[in-house]
């Protein structure tokens, strides 16, 4: 039987649109049923993102004492940066030397939640301050900077590639974005010897870009590791604003397409990292897989020691030192708890003691000898 013909209009009823009209005529949006989906599972994940948690109790509620000692850490992380960037200026530090200077918070706020010497952390090359927020001695650290035999990682490592396992602190990589694969290594051998820890896996706006971040994150919440993401976003990556860099500037969001809940955090406030990390380590700890944090921060800094940072005016640098600071944010919420000026006077007072101490066991200690060129080069025991 033959297939019936639709009757057809007759052309004089409608006018054939033209080239120029079809082109601007918006394309009619797809409509998707929701029972098309596929299943509550998605429904639900789209509910369950960490942000609201985050936004319904925002600050860590520290005793004076907890506070107190987070602003230590941040001036200890300060000083310690400023001495380092004049022996930089000196000749006394070699290669590259990136300063964390303006970014305390992050460091600081994030590993005071956690278990030092149990949890590991790993990082980029800007990585002075996380292994002086996870209480590594600033004398091995300077020495390390230094090239010097008593350093941290024997004076071959330098500024961008410190290790300790005895600290879980896993580097240090010069190598942008390289980190995070790593950091779901770590998170899988917690997760193998079951022994609660969680990975802390560091990097900036500018590596959330890489490839190899977005491998991870599809492993990871695979495989539910417990692994924490934290992209310390300073705006410029390494002298590129953001919205010139990325199509997506919320860096939060990047996790949602693998099933990974995100927050949005100010990073120059030490009591907002420290709560949204217990928010974080919860989700984590609970075996639900990975989170991812942005940290919204900023370097008074170059990139580096050699970056004249020509990609931003003063005004902006100093707007931020001004009103944003988080030593200054710290130190007037101390004031306002009754905390006395004298007693922040004499801390830091303490801290630009320890870290000239720090400097002069740097350059009083000397240099490796040629035969540590072979070691660490093979694990001597599997």
């Amino acid at each position: 039987m033959a297939k019936p013909v639709r009757p057809r209009a007759p052309r004089a009823a409608k006018a054939a649109p033209t080239k120029i009209a079809a082109a601007q005529a918006p394309a009619k949006p797809a409509i998707i049923e929701t029972d098309t989906l596929a299943g509550e599972e998605d429904a639900v994940f789209a509910l369950r993102s960490l942000q609201q948690a985050h936004a319904n109790n925002k600050r860590y509620d520290a005793s004076d004492a907890e506070l107190l000692h987070f602003y230590e850490q941040m001036v200890l992380i300060r000083r310690f940066e400023e001495r380092a960037g004049q022996l930089y200026g000196l000749g006394l530090i070699g290669g590259f030397c990136h300063l964390y200077i303006g970014q305390e918070a992050v460091a600081v706020g994030v590993q005071s939640a956690l278990k030092a010497g149990h949890d590991s952390v790993i990082t980029g090359y800007r990585d002075h301050g996380h292994m002086l927020a996870y209480g590594i001695d600033p004398r091995v650290i300077m020495a390390e900077l230094t090239g010097r035999a008593a350093g941290i990682s024997h004076g071959k490592g330098g500024s961008m590639h410190m290790f300790s396992t005895e600290h879980k602190f896993f580097g240090g990589h010069g190598i942008v974005g390289a980190q995070v694969p790593l950091g779901a290594g770590l998170a899988f051998g917690h997760k193998y010897r079951d022994d609660g820890g969680v990975c802390v896996a560091y990097f900036g706006d500018g590596a959330a870009n890489q490839g190899q971040v977005y491998e991870t994150f599809n492993m990871a919440a695979l495989w539910k590791l417990p692994i924490v993401f934290v992209v310390e976003n300073n705006g410029y990556a390494m002298g590129t604003a953001v919205k010139r860099g990325s199509a997506e500037t919320h860096f939060y969001r990047r996790g949602t397409g693998f099933r990974i809940p995100g927050m949005d955090v100010n990073g120059m406030d030490v009591l907002e990292v420290r709560q949204a990390t217990e928010v974080a380590l919860d989700y984590v700890r609970a075996r639900n897989g990975p989170v991812l944090m942005e940290l919204n921060t900023y370097r008074y800094r170059g990139h580096s020691m050699s970056d004249p940072a020509k990609y931003r005016s003063r005004e902006e640098v100093q707007d931020m030192r001004d009103k944003h600071d988080p030593i200054e944010a710290a130190k007037q919420e101390l004031l306002r708890r009754g905390v006395t000026e004298d007693r922040m006077k004499d801390i830091d007072k303490k801290i630009r003691q320890a870290v000239a101490e720090a400097a002069d066991f740097a350059e009083n200690s000397p240099e490796p000898t040629a035969d540590e060129l072979y070691t660490d080069v093979l694990v001597g025991k599997y």
